[in-house]
Parts: C-alpha cells; sequence; structure tokens
C-alpha cells in the first residue's frame, strides 16, 4: 500500500466537485494545471478568476518533501514555529552531503562518518515532528519521491528547484525555500503567484537515439533559462501520451532550468503503469476512478491558444538528440551541429568523462537504454575512451539493476558506480586533477552545467544530454561524434557502427529492495530530544531577525555589483560549502564569492568603502556589519537563477545586506529574500543599472508608506558630492509586506501559533 493513502483518497474524493466549482466560475474548460491549482486553493472559490501572473493566491499544498542541504534549515526554523508535529505529510532525504571519489561503498562510508552529526540531527528531528526520514544512500529525494509519494493531481511543495520532477506523475510540484516548507509544516497555507499557462502539444512518436530528455532540451532552446518565469508547463497530445512515466519526470524535471514554476502531464497509462510497478495499485484504482479529473478538458486540447497563455508544438518523429551547453542549460544543438559548433566556439573536442545518473535520468528505463549501448563495447571490440561513472537515482534502482546484469556489465567497461546521491550534478565530485583548472570537456545526463557546478574548475566545458547520446559520446571520447552517422574504429582497426539505444520502460521482473533505507517517525515524538552541540561547526540554532526599525534606508554602502548570471550558485556555493548548511553563520562566508564585480571582473573581490582595500565580499560585509552599516546588493539579469537555496537569501539577511536592486529576479530567490525580510527591488529602467558606481552610498526612501504597486525612490549619493535619482519596483503584496515590517515571515509564524 501507498505511503499517506488516506490523504490520498481525501483530496481524491474533494477534487470532482471543487474543479466542477471552479469550472462553472470561470465558465470555461480548465486545464490540467488549472483544476490542480483550483482545487487546492486555501477556502473558497474567488469571485471572479485570478489573474494569470499577477494575483497572489493562498494553496494547500498536499505534501512537504525537503532534501538534507536544505532540510536542515528548514528544520531549525520550523523548531522556532512551536508546532509539535508537522501539518502535513513530509519527508526529508538524505542525498546531497555525500561526496562522489571512489565508489558507493567508500564514498557512503566517508559520509556518514564526516555528516553523522547532521545525519543524526536530522534523524532525531524527523523522529520528533513526524517526518519520514531517508537515510544516506537510499536515493536522490526527486527519484525517492516519484517512487514512493508523488500521485496524479496532487500538489506538494519540496525545498529543492527541481522537486518539478513529480510533475511526471501529473502533480503541481514546486521547488520552493525552507521558510515555504515551514508555512506550509505548520498548517498554514502557502502563497504563489498565479502562474500563466504555457502549453506544449507533442505529436508523433520517439525513435531511434531519440529520447525524453531531448524534449526538454529543445525547448529550453526555445524558451531560454527564463522563458518559463511564474508560468506552469503543460504537456499534452498524442506524444505525450507515448511517453513513458520516468520519461515524463525526466521533461518536468528540467522544467527548473527553463525558470518554470512547475511542468506537469495529464495522467494516462504509463502513470497507471508505474504506479502499479512501484507498489501503489491502490493509487492507481484510486486516479482511475476519476481519470477525466486528472487531465486538461478535451476541449482546451483541441484549441490549446484559447486556454493557453503561449502554445509550442514538437514533433517527436522528427526530434533529433540536442546536447546543450557549455556552462548554460539553454544553448541547445542538435547532434548533426555539434562538431561544427564545437570547432568554432573552441570547445575542447576531447571528452574526459560522462556522467549519467542523478535525479534528472536515473531511472530503470535510463539506464537499461545506456547498457544497451555499454554491451556493444565489448561485442565490437570497442573500447571506451573516457571516464565513466554513474549515480543511480535510488537504492531501489541500484538494487533492481544489479540483479537485472546492468551493474555487471558498466563494470566490464570500466565504469564507476557511485553511491545513490547527487554526486557530481550538484558539485560533490571530488575529481582529480580540477584543482589544475585545466580547459576540457565532459558530458552529463544532468540538469545544470554552470561554470564550477560539477568540478569546481572554471574551465570544465560541461555538456548536457540523454544517457544514452552521453554514453555513445564517452565511448568515443569526442564531443564530435554522432552516434547516427559516424562510425567508430574498433580493437581491430575495423569501422563499426553503434546500433541505437533499446530498453525496456519497466523491469519485466519487478521491481526489488532489500532495504530501501526509510525511517518511520516515532508515533509520540514529544519525548524524542533533538540535540544541537553549541560548539558545533556544522549546525546553529537560530536566532529570529530583527523587525524593520520604521525608517527609510539611508546611506547603505555598496556591497557588489553583480554582473552578467548571479545564480544561486554563484550566491551560495555548493560543494565543499554544503557541509555548513546546518550553520547560518559559517556559511555565511562564502557569500556572493562567485558573483563576478562589474567594476573589476573579477570575483570575491570588492572595494571596502570603510578602508579603500579590495577583500573579499563576506570579509567587507562583515566589516560593515561589525559597524552597523546597512549595504545593498546590485544584480543583473534573472539574478538567483538555478538552485532554490535559500542560503541564498538568508546569508545577505544575516551577514546585514538590506536591499538586493536587480534588473530582474528567478522566481524562488525572490520569494525567499521576502521571506527573510529583505527588500527584494528591479530598476524600472534597467538603464539606471549602470548608473551606480562603486563608492556610492545609497539612499532607499518611500519605505514608511510601503504599499503594493507604489514604486520606491533610490538616491546615488556619488563619492564626487553629485546625486541621481531613479524609481525602482517592487512586487510586495500586502502580506509580503507585513513580512518585511516583522523582520521575516518566521516571525509571523511563530507569533500566530504562540497565539
Amino acid at each position: 500500500m501507498a505511503f499517506d493513502i488516506e490523504m490520498i483518497k481525501q483530496v481524491y474524493a474533494n477534487m470532482p466537485a471543487r474543479i466542477e466549482a471552479a469550472r462553472k466560475m470561470l465558465g470555461r474548460p480548465l486545464t490540467l494545471a488549472e483544476k490542480i491549482l483550483y482545487s487546492h486553493l486555501e477556502g473558497a472559490l474567488p469571485a471572479a478568476a485570478y489573474v494569470r501572473g499577477n494575483s497572489y493566491v493562498d494553496f494547500n499544498p498536499d505534501r512537504v518533501a525537503m532534501q538534507d542541504a536544505t532540510a536542515q534549515m528548514a528544520l531549525l526554523q520550523f523548531m522556532q514555529a512551536g508546532r509539535p508535529k508537522v501539518a502535513v505529510p513530509s519527508t526529508a532525504h538524505c542525498d546531497h552531503l555525500i561526496t562522489a571519489k571512489s565508489g558507493a561503498k567508500s564514498d557512503l562510508e566517508a559520509a556518514n562518518s564526516e555528516s553523522k552529526e547532521v545525519y543524526d540531527f536530522l534523524a532525531s528531528v524527523s523522529n520528533k515532528y513526524g517526518i519520514g526520514f531517508w537515510k544516506p544512500g537510499a536515493g536522490i529525494i526527486h527519484q525517492v519521491v516519484l517512487e514512493n509519494y508523488a500521485f496524479p493531481g496532487g500538489m506538494m511543495i519540496g525545498t529543492d528547484s527541481h522537486t518539478v520532477n513529480a510533475g511526471g506523475l501529473g502533480m503541481i510540484a514546486i521547488g520552493v525555500g525552507g521558510a515555504d516548507a515551514c508555512d506550509v509544516m505548520a498548517g498554514l497555507p502557502w502563497e504563489l503567484k498565479m502562474p500563466k499557462l504555457i502549453g506544449i502539444k507533442l505529436t508523433g512518436k520517439l525513435s531511434g537515439w531519440a529520447s525524453a530528455k531531448d524534449v526538454i532540451l529543445k525547448v529550453a532552446g526555445i524558451l531560454t533559462v527564463k522563458g518559463g518565469t511564474d508560468k506552469v508547463i503543460e504537456y499534452f497530445g498524442e506524444g505525450a501520451v507515448s511517453l513513458s512515466c520516468t520519461g515524463k519526470g525526466t521533461i518536468c524535471n528540467m522544467g527548473a532550468e527553463v525558470g518554470a514554476t512547475t511542468s506537469t502531464f495529464g495522467y494516462d497509462e504509463s502513470m497507471s503503469r508505474y504506479l502499479k510497478a512501484t507498489g501503489r495499485a491502490d493509487v492507481a484504482a484510486l486516479a482511475d476512478g476519476i481519470k477525466q479529473h486528472l487531465t486538461g478538458d478535451s476541449e482546451v486540447y483541441a484549441e490549446p491558444k484559447k486556454y493557453f497563455d503561449e502554445v509550442i508544438e514538437l514533433n517527436l518523429s522528427e526530434l533529433e538528440p540536442h546536447v546543450n551547453g557549455p556552462f548554460t542549460p539553454d544553448l541547445a544543438t542538435p547532434i548533426s551541429k555539434l562538431k561544427e559548433a564545437a570547432i568554432k566556439n573552441g570547445w575542447p573536442l576531447k571528452v574526459e568523462a560522462g556522467l549519467i545518473g542523478s535525479c534528472t535520468n536515473s531511472s530503470y528505463e535510463d539506464i537499461a537504454r545506456a547498457v544497451s549501448l555499454a554491451k556493444q563495447v565489448s561485442a565490437k571490440n570497442l573500447k571506451s575512451k573516457a571516464q565513466f561513472m554513474i549515480n543511480p537515482g535510488s537504492q531501489q534502482i541500484r538494487f533492481t539493476i544489479e540483479r537485472d546484469g546492468f551493474l555487471k556489465v558498466f563494470n566490464e567497461v570500466g565504469a564507476t558506480v557511485f553511491t545513490n546521491a547527487c554526486g557530481p550534478c550538484i558539485g560533490m565530485w571530488d575529481r582529480a586533477g580540477s584543482e589544475k583548472q585545466e580547459k576540457n570537456t565532459i558530458i552529463h545526463s544532468f540538469n545544470r552545467n554552470f561554470a564550477k557546478r560539477a568540478d569546481g574548475n572554471p574551465n570544465t566545458h560541461a555538456f548536457v544530454a540523454s544517457p544514452e547520446i552521453v554514453t555513445a559520446i564517452a565511448i568515443a571520447g569526442d564531443l564530435g561524434f554522432n552516434p547516427i552517422t559516424d562510425t567508430l574504429t574498433n580493437e581491430k582497426g575495423e569501422q563499426v557502427k553503434l546500433d541505437p539505444p533499446s530498453g525496456d520502460e519497466l523491469p519485466v521482473k519487478g521491481f526489488a529492495v532489500d532495504d530501501a533505507g526509510y525511517q518511520a517517525p516515532a508515533v509520540d515524538g514529544s519525548k524524542v530530544q533533538v540535540l544541537v552541540d553549541s560548539a558545533s561547526k556544522r549546525l546553529q540554532l537560530l536566532d529570529p531577525f530583527s523587525a524593520w526599525e520604521g525608517a527609510d534606508f539611508k546611506g547603505l554602502k555598496l556591497l557588489i555589483k553583480a554582473k552578467g548570471k548571479c545564480t544561486t550558485d554563484h550566491i551560495s556555493m555548493a560543494g565543499p560549502w554544503l557541509k555548513f548548511r546546518g550553520h547560518l553563520d559559517n556559511i555565511s562566508n562564502n557569500m556572493l564569492i562567485g558573483a563576478v564585480n562589474a567594476f573589476n571582473d573579477k570575483t570575491d573581490s570588492v572595494k571596502n568603502q570603510l578602508t579603500g582595500v579590495y577583500e573579499g565580499v563576506p570579509v567587507v560585509q562583515r566589516q560593515y556589519k561589525a559597524k552597523n552599516i546597512g549595504s545593498i546588493v546590485v544584480g543583473d539579469e534573472n539574478y538567483g537563477e538555478g538552485s532554490s537555496r535559500e542560503h541564498a537569501a538568508m546569508e545577505p539577511r544575516h551577514l546585514g545586506v538590506r536591499v538586493v536592486l536587480v534588473k530582474s529576479f528567478a522566481r524562488i530567490h525572490e520569494t525567499n529574500l521576502k521571506k527573510q525580510g529583505m527588500l527584494a527591488l528591479t530598476f524600472a529602467s534597467a538603464a539606471d543599472y549602470d548608473k551606480i558606481k562603486e563608492d556610492d552610498a545609497i539612499d532607499v526612501t518611500g519605505l514608511t508608506s510601503f504599499a503594493p504597486g507604489v514604486q520606491l525612490n533610490v538616491t546615488l549619493n556619488h563619492k564626487d558630492g553629485s546625486k541621481e535619482e531613479f524609481k525602482v519596483n517592487h512586487s510586495y503584496n500586502a502580506q509580503q509586506i507585513e513580512w518585511f515590517k516583522a523582520g521575516g515571515a518566521l516571525n509571523i509564524i511563530r507569533a500566530n501559533v504562540k497565539a
């Protein structure tokens, strides 16, 4: 039986009437996204439709999921909320803190030793507050959620941007910061701007070398990294129905790379098959009973342009495999053009490493198709030219592929199988030689490929492709190799061609696992003690942030004017810094050290306005904080793109930054800043970015009459005594303004629970 089956029964019992009421209120057919959103509203339906892209709406998600790196801060915040138990089903998953170095066994042993303190904390706090706990090695959060918790028509939030993976099982699943998770776990509604809708009609059927991954790689090239911001992508059509459930998950997973709030598919036979294969026939039966409510209305799909804000159509029968990158996941190149593009741009053609797995592509089908290529290495007298590494998505996947002989094949081609964890995908790769910072190329089936992300080397050119293409290119060791048309020279000097990949969607013998790695929480956690050592370097209990003083901000020092792409990786790096995710003061030493200073094109080098000396960003900010001097961070377009990590918002807050002013924000990061009581502003005119000088003292006024839709004023006090003024925008609603005034949303939660 599935986890939380009674909750799922209740959701399905309520859905039909709520959907019908929404359809009547709107006076038209509904998309799937609208059905799920309107059926999860907090309170009664509005008198009229919410305005997409404008109205802030309160929702009641069905569940919460957290990974270990973000769960620490989320649960440290929840401990302040004053509740004895979480209000909705919640889980914590230990997948981020495991370094990929030698192989699964030794790497897991090292993590259990190095991070024992954190794992013990997460296990005990989960035990106390009624949270399901998945141990280190159990698997990657999104794969484990898909296998155990996701259900069609449900709504969930998770403290990781790739929570959207659960859209592969027909959910509205959204990545959030820990403060949002804290709201929902505390029993409060969760606020989201009503998203706009992109409809993607898929026709035809995949064949040959094309895979589900190529759908989202193509879409990323169309929409770019910000084209999905504040939007839900809904896939439909005969092509959508033809895809496997885990293939749908792959597509939804990488929707985070176009900035989408989430992506989803309507319930169909592939989802039913997957639910049954993963031991949830009871959920499939319930879904079958209301299946007309678990997909968009037929009228919507017949005339999509009437119901979606934007429509894209892709013919899967004509889709060519794509390879995206380097340095950004939206630079999409068809494989037939890749060699030409690499030569033109100076990308190293020699491929040093190929990596498959991660939360994006670690299904049984993914591994099966990759192993069909690995088998050809010995069968065709080939030798794999690049290093090859695999991250299985869960212990269930690993156990099953070992039983079915897949791991034996990978071992024969010299592959390294890492722990069932994130590893290189999120920068937890102890790659030999990366410290030399040599220019090189790797290719992987992950979702992101920002500079330094995988191995810390800014000169590693990382490319994103399907597991099949990654495997083929790793065998060839050549980025310019096109397996559809090209041949390889084998050990006998013969020219041989790789056969197209093949593999079962689901294991013929069914899934199997010895120990999935799950710990159920105590029925009564009241006597469970959560211990945090005051001398710990890994964990630190939180003190509430102070409330707004009630005055305008005057004389803010410019801390940094960030130039170009500034993701949450630039603001709060992962890799070796992950170990401090539960200690706000220690991890704040990485604040903005990856951001490029617009005045000198250097990272972690900003002018200290107190001394005139160039020092590290957190070093300077700590000096400002010591003297109680507020500061401001200025940024470029899509500031805060990438991971959901709220540390990128909490660190500036903790160190005394008062304002973040940018050309535009990524959705999750803007919300995280608001939740922590920060002032998140955007230039009314992007050209005003250029007016800001290195030695400026900056005033932000209008705060005493801070109101929704009313611009604030910025005054630049230049060092030469001159001034410049301009207007700035904000997207705060009345409730978010209260967060700002209170010093953060958590202060309001705490007050409400105590009341």
